[in-house]
């Protein structure tokens, strides 16, 4: 994987990424070329559409980021990779005939932005022909040896199994014969020499994954195996690499303490992120204010009671604020108390599930954001009950507080609506990776993929 601002990208990605950049460049230049000998006019040089050329690329890319062509359902299905991209090309054109629209003559005729679209879109699913059977493959898979062979090692195994894994475990090493979970691991007795082992399979990495370290760490072995090269991680730290998130089950303060995160760096950080609130929520507002008081007055008439809805929600170091949200439930839906959202959950009335399925109901929030009192981006604020509840039951959970709450997060683009402890639990795993890990380039990266879960709502409730 590559680590780009303290976020990991697997190879697999950044090589298509790239080439997906380079082909939409291709197809914005046939576009005008197609469209210049048509109308019989002289394209000029390359040179003098660099910019414009840029632009297209970089406005369709930026689509297909947003719509989850990158994700591992996209890149390993050839109907889901073409399904996305075409919704991708569409937004991106539309973005483009707007631009076009305000800046005129400063980017491409919208009529080739026609001819630059079904060139893009044939360009691009033609190269995911020719790669797809690369993508997942050997070709593209770190090595990988595990020491261990007990429940972790097998938890490891079921991560490698699943379809766009970036790595692929070549041995399983036995340190002890206790608690075996993984039957084809070698025992390590019938290793003379650790370290040419490694060396002879080729490894580019080995994890340790074993039950007890106390007194069980090969320390020789694995002084010998770092030096000629091969990267030796701890069971957390590649689990939050390869999967995104803290694994609850099996960190500690120690790791939480000593490992890369939470850095001091982060107050610049944080002074451009308010900044990028304050902007981004006053002309949001402004330009959201008529289909918010739209949808409140369609609220009003849908049924009895207030417009918006208030809540009290614990933010920023566990202080607590109001959050102001479009009423998408009766009145009566929490008289005897807070209680979990359910599937098909029946205090919903109807406007409110078609505002939650579009998050127009969240639309409010963004007043919070011009206060201070939440980011666009963060953890989701919980009502004090549940926080109480979790954070009895939950290891670290108060640790999510040390960062804003925002209206999208990490844990909303990535693992769908909760309603359970367990829900509550893997999302907890989620935000501590953005606490441990938050930068303004994952910041973006959320906002873009946002559009994803609001285009294809499938965990709204």
């Amino acid at each position: 994987m590559i680590r780009l601002f303290k976020h990991y990208i697997p190879h697999a990605v950044v090589l298509l990424g790239l080439l997906d950049l380079a082909l939409l460049g291709a197809a914005g230049e046939f576009a005008w070329l197609l469209r210049a000998s048509q109308i019989g006019i002289e394209p000029g040089s390359l040179a003098s559409r660099i910019g414009p050329l840029a632009g297209f690329a970089i406005v369709l890319w930026t689509a297909m980021i947003a719509v989850g062509v990158y994700g591992s359902d996209a890149l390993h299905s050839m109907r889901f990779a073409c399904a996305r991209l075409f919704v991708a090309i569409s937004l991106g054109i539309i973005a483009l005939s707007v631009i076009d629209f305000v800046l005129p003559g400063a980017t491409f005729w919208r009529s080739t932005l026609l001819y630059a679209m079904v060139i893009a879109a044939l360009l691009l699913v033609f190269a995911r022909l020719l790669v797809g059977m690369f993508i997942g493959s050997s070709a593209f898979r770190r090595r990988v040896v595990v020491l261990g062979a007990g429940l972790r090692a097998s938890r490891l195994k079921a991560l490698a199994d699943r379809p766009g894994s970036g790595f692929a475990i070549v041995a399983y090493i036995a340190m002890t014969e206790a608690n075996r979970e993984v039957e084809e691991a070698i025992s390590r007795e019938a290793i003379h020499d650790l370290g040419k082992f490694v060396d002879n399979l080729g490894a580019s990495e080995v994890v340790l994954a074993l039950e007890e370290r106390r007194n069980a760490l090969p320390l020789k072995d694995l002084l010998r195996i770092k030096t000629t090269g091969v990267h030796v991680n701890e069971f957390s730290s590649f689990m939050e690499r390869e999967t995104g998130r803290i694994d609850l089950d099996t960190v500690n303060p120690s790791w939480l303490i000593f490992s890369d995160g939470f850095s001091s760096g982060r107050m610049l950080s944080s002074a451009a992120k308010r900044v990028f609130d304050i902007l981004a929520s006053g002309l949001l507002l402004i330009a959201t204010a008529p289909i918010i008081l739209l949808f409140a007055l369609l609220v009003k008439l849908d049924s009895k009671g207030p417009a918006f809805f208030r809540q009290q929600r614990v933010g920023l170091y566990g202080q607590s604020f109001d959050v102001i949200k479009l009423r998408s439930m009766r009145t009566d839906a929490e008289k005897d108390g807070a209680k979990w959202a359910q599937k098909d959950d029946p205090r919903v009335t109807r406007l409110g599930k078609f505002i939650r399925k579009v998050r127009i109901d969240e639309l409010p929030q963004t007043w919070s954001v011009l206060k201070g009192e939440m980011s666009f981006v963060g953890p989701r604020p919980e009502v004090p009950k549940f926080v109480t509840d979790l954070e009895d039951k939950l290891p670290f959970y108060a640790e999510r507080h040390m960062v804003k709450p925002g209206i999208t997060g990490w844990a909303q683009i990535n693992y769908p609506y909760g309603a359970s402890i367990e829900d509550a639990r893997h999302k907890l795993e989620y935000d501590l990776y953005y606490a441990k890990n938050y930068t303004p380039f994952l910041d973006l990266l959320i906002l873009l993929q946002t559009l994803r879960v609001i285009l294809w709502p499938e965990g709204a409730r």
